[in-house]
Parts: structure tokens; C-alpha cells; sequence
């Protein structure tokens, strides 16, 4: 027996894995890892006063450097206050492994306090979830975690250990964990196969998502739409996939009502998926969206999300990097000349469609660059003058994110993530995450005013440990998404706009008291600064982004939301 416990021998393993952080929230029975790890100067301890904070730090750590990040959690009532953020890091696909102690198996019968089936709260949320029984067992589990967590499709893991196990002695061999290579393509015949049904396209149409980031293949789908000639929209895309610049790219689908998504793909006869599933709405079409003699091709790592919902024509269980290059190849080295003539022409067609889109919608912000209450547009416009080149944006901004990304507009790769929507509270600590992972790099983090409160503690893990992120709160006094949304459901209803209720629901404000953002924040640690007029915005932009340590600007923004006049 080597004479150490499985506290110790864990921490050795996560040193051996290179981790160099583990993110948490500790608890009673966890005390002896805590204890450990203050031996471990490799594995820095980051403190976080709320799990679904703390988790959110982590999720914005594991996105900016695509490797897993380790989340220690307290028992039943730790890891109940993190499933929200948990169910936002399966859906985007973080690499997380969420390790949650418990007092110790040798009390499964007592139903001792704050004991809980932790696996089954875990399961729902996360992409593998386990718990040790066996102190030789304990790193065996661990390790088979990290594998699960980092091999694509990424996923947050869950490991439940119990304190008797940690405390027991533990021999087993540390060894540096094994990924396993996800680099494959299909065989040639069905690269041929797909390149016929591509290069006849009339009007072809690609949805990606965060599966072409991670497998990053950002270039080699690029390539593919110009030869195509096909819109790009994305879908699950809280990455950059494709610059936003490009011309082709044509924005996001939505993500709440399966109509709207319906409007941008029912006119495509042939459609490429690549690295999502379709189509996340909370309300989605039951009826497949796509034309009858549409061309369905899905290419993914995950086979459970091809064609999960709807019928397809090929399914392709490949890397997206690989099968987007040799697609992209086999259909520039099959196309007719009338065919590669017509594709020239649809991309010329649809960026320059793309181009007066843009313009139209940035003469309107032109228009109320001097309005009061401000528009994000007269802010993103400044941000964009003084920003380095190289910043990180953290986009929770929700309602007026168009806004923001127009003037903007994401290009490089690992410079933008962006909430793919669902759980809120996740742009203020992904921020302090991904500054964790570049300190070299000006990160700026934007959240709404709703949005913000649900993690706002996480601005003292970075006045803490002096990581200095930048802040945006957009507060526009209320839920406006739920407005916006309210708007698109009433039509359901059978509503005409002369039917629409005169008012909101009273909960979709949130004012009397109004929030203090920069009040709040100073009681974190963090200083800052309310902007409410045009003069304050330029000077407000450059003491945050010359402020040495995390800094917050509290934007007081117009929340009206136009009604439809018939």
C-alpha cells in the first residue's frame, strides 16, 4: 500500500491530467479533498459563493480553452442549486466534470441528512454520470470521466464520491488519461454519394452549430458554402462556426417558436447539418419544416442527434473537419462549369441580399445614435471603435444582442460565445471564465438586467481572485424577451394585433424598486459605473477597459417593445 488516501491520489491524477484549476463551492464532505488540495500548488482552488455561479466560471473556462474543467460541488443540496447551469452546459456541449462529495456510502441506509440519489439528479443534465462504490475504483472512475467529458461531442460528467472512500487508502496507479481519436470520415462511396446530391443543388442550405467549433472546422466550412453557394444559418451555435462577416452567413435560427425556423428552410431543396441537432425551439414544429423533396444530409459525432426528429436522406457519423473538406473537394472537382456558374451567382446573390440587410438596419441605428433612454446600437458602435482586435466577447445580451453583433460582428475564431438560449445568468460568470483561461486578453461579458441576477455572485470570485473581466449589464427594466415572445404567441391564439391585450403581464418588469447594478457590484468587490446618456458612453468604455481588475458598466437601455399594427 503506498499509504495515501484517495483524497490525495485523486488530486495526483487531475495533476496529471494537467488540470490547473478546480472551480467549486465546498461543503462538510469535502473538507478532507480541501484540505488535500491546499498541498497541491499545480491545482489552483477557485471559490465561487453559488453553484449555479461557480459552475457558469467553469462552463466559460471549458469553452475558451476546449479542455474539461473541474467543478467540485456539495452533496444533494450543491449540485440541486447547479442543475440549471448543468442543463445549459449539455446543451451547448461543455467538456465539465462535476465531482460532488457526499458523507459516505456506508450510510446508503440511514437516509442520513442531505442524502439524495445524486446520480439520478445528475443523469438529466449531463452526458455520463456515475459514482464510486470501491475506494480501487476511484480513479479508474475518474479517469473514465475525463474521457467521456473530452471526447467529442463534449459534455458535462458527473462523479459522486463519498468521503469513506476518500479517506480510505488508495494504491491505484496514476495514469495520464487516454482520449480516444474521433478524427474519421466516411468511406468514399458515400463522399461521392453525397457530392451528386450537392452539386445539383438549386437552392442549397447549411445549418451548423457548435459541432464545427469543436471539431474546429471553421475553414473547411467555409469552403464548402462557397462552393455551394449556400445561406448558412446557425443553430446551435453558441461558438463562432463561421465568421459573421462572411457573406454567406445569414444570422441564427430562432429558438422559440418552430415557425420562425420554418420561414428560413422550407424553400431549400437541399440542406446540410453539420454539428447540431434541429431544431432547438421550446415550442418546435411536430411536422418536418423542409420541403417534401428536400435533400437532407446530417453529419454529426453524436448518432443520437441525427435525424432525432425529423426524416433525412444521409446520415453521416463523422468529424465535421474531415467530411466538410472532402465535400467541399468533391464537389469543386465533380461541378459542372453551369453548375459551379450557378453557385458564383447565388453567393453573389445572397451577400449582397446580406450587405443591404445590414445597411438598412445600421442607417436605423444611425437614426437613434443621440436617443435617450439609449439604444445598444449607440454603445456596440463605441465598444467596437475602442476594443483590441483580439477580445473576447461573452454575449448574453438576449434582446439586443442584434444590436451588439452588428456593429460587432463575431470573425475569429474563440473570440465569441454567446448563450445558445434556455438557462439564464450564464454571460456575467462565462466572462470570468474564459479571462481565467486568457488574462492576456481584454474578455467582456454582457447579461440583461434579469438575466445577470441569477449569478451575480460570481463578480466576487473575480474581485477575489483579481480576474479582470469586464461587465455590461443592459438594463432595460424588464423581462423583454418574454414580451417579445408574448408577441409571437398571441397570434397562435388566433389573435389579430387589434386583439392583443393592452398591457404585459405585470411580472415581465422588473422595477419598483429598481435594480442598482453598480451598488451591487461594489458590494462584490467590483467598481463601475451607470451610463444612461450618449456623452457618458465613450469615456464610460474607456475607464472599464483601462481600469486594472474586473470592472462593470451598468447600461440603462430603451425596453419598449413595438407592437404590430395589423
Amino acid at each position: 500500500m503506498s499509504g495515501k488516501t484517495g483524497h490525495r491520489k485523486l488530486l495526483e491524477q487531475l495533476e496529471a491530467d494537467g488540470i490547473q484549476y478546480m472551480f467549486g463551492n465546498p461543503g462538510s464532505s469535502e473538507e478532507g479533498l480541501l484540505d488535500e488540495i491546499s498541498r497541491f500548488p499545480a491545482i489552483g482552488y477557485i471559490l465561487g459563493l453559488q453553484e449555479a455561479a461557480i459552475v457558469g466560471i467553469a462552463d466559460g473556462y471549458a469553452q475558451a480553452t476546449q479542455r474539461p474543467a473541474v467543478v467540485q460541488l456539495h452533496c444533494s443540496v450543491g449540485l440541486g442549486n447547479a442543475i440549471g447551469s448543468l442543463y445549459h452546459a449539455k446543451r451547448r456541449r461543455s467538456p465539465l466534470l462535476v465531482i460532488t462529495g457526499e458523507s459516505g456510502a456506508a450510510y446508503d441506509s440511514m437516509d442520513a441528512q442531505m442524502a439524495a440519489d445524486l446520480v439520478a439528479m445528475a443523469r438529466p443534465v449531463t452526458k455520463y454520470a456515475t459514482r464510486v462504490i470501491d475506494s480501487r475504483s476511484l480513479l479508474r472512475l475518474l479517469r473514465r470521466c475525463l474521457k467521456m467529458a473530452a471526447t467529442p461531442p463534449f459534455g458535462p460528467v458527473f462523479l459522486s464520491v463519498p468521503q469513506d472512500i476518500l479517506d480510505a487508502p488508495n494504491d491505484e496507479p496514476v495514469l495520464q488519461t487516454v482520449v480516444p481519436s474521433t478524427r474519421v470520415v466516411p468511406e468514399p462511396s458515400a463522399i461521392a454519394a453525397v457530392a451528386a446530391l450537392l452539386r445539383g443543388a438549386q437552392n442549397p442550405l447549411i445549418l451548423m452549430g457548435d459541432g464545427v467549433a469543436h471539431s474546429q472546422a471553421q475553414a473547411e466550412l467555409v469552403q464548402l458554402a462557397d462552393v455551394l453557394g449556400a445561406r448558412v444559418y446557425g443553430v446551435m451555435a453558441s461558438e463562432l462556426n463561421m465568421p459573421w462577416t462572411h457573406p454567406l452567413y445569414c444570422g441564427l435560427v430562432g429558438h422559440m417558436f418552430g415557425h420562425s425556423s420554418q420561414r428560413l428552410v422550407a424553400d431549400a431543396d437541399v440542406v446540410v447539418i453539420c454539428g447540431t441537432y434541429v431544431f432547438p425551439e421550446v415550442f418546435p414544429l411536430l411536422t418536418s419544416p423542409f420541403r417534401v423533396d428536400a435533400k437532407i444530409i446530417h453529419i454529426d459525432l453524436d448518432p443520437y442527434e441525427i435525424a432525432k426528429n425529423h426524416p433525412i436522406t444521409t446520415g453521416l457519423l463523422s468529424d465535421p473537419k474531415l467530411t466538410l473538406k472532402a465535400l467541399a473537394d468533391a464537389v469543386a472537382d465533380s461541378a459542372t462549369p453551369a453548375q459551379r456558374e450557378a453557385a458564383v451567382g447565388r453567393a453573389r446573390a445572397i451577400g449582397e441580399a446580406n450587405q443591404r440587410t445590414l445597411a438598412e438596419a445600421r442607417a436605423r441605428d444611425e437614426a437613434v445614435r443621440d436617443a435617450v433612454p439609449l439604444h445598444m446600437s449607440a454603445f456596440a458602435a463605441e465598444l467596437a471603435r475602442q476594443l483590441p482586435q483580439d477580445t473576447i466577447l461573452f454575449d448574453e445580451s438576449l434582446t439586443h444582442f442584434p444590436e451588439l453583433t452588428r456593429w460587432l460582428p463575431p470573425h475569429a475564431t474563440g473570440s465569441f460565445f454567446q448563450t445558445p438560449g434556455g438557462t439564464l445568468g450564464v454571460g456575467l460568470p462565462g466572462a470570468i471564465g474564459a479571462k481565467l483561461a486568457h488574462p492576456e486578453r481584454i474578455v467582456v461579458g454582457l447579461s440583461g438586467d434579469g438575466g445577470s441576477m441569477y449569478t451575480f455572485q460570481a463578480l466576487w470570485t473575480a474581485a477575489h481572485y483579481r480576474i479582470g473581466a469586464k461587465f455590461v449589464v443592459c438594463n432595460n427594466r424588464s423581462y423583454r424577451l418574454l414580451k417579445q415572445n408574448l408577441l409571437d404567441y398571441w397570434p397562435s391564439l388566433g389573435l389579430s394585433p387589434a386583439q392583443f391585450p393592452p398591457s404585459f403581464p405585470p411580472p415581465f418588469d422588473i422595477a419598483d424598486p429598481d435594480l442598482d447594478f453598480v451598488g451591487l457590484a461594489r458590494a462584490l468587490g467590483v467598481p463601475g459605473q451607470r451610463v444612461a446618456q450618449p456623452a457618458d458612453i465613450a469615456p464610460a468604455i474607456k475607464t472599464m477597459l483601462e481600469h486594472d481588475g474586473p470592472y462593470l458598466i451598468e447600461l440603462i437601455l430603451d425596453g419598449s417593445v413595438p407592437r404590430p399594427t395589423n
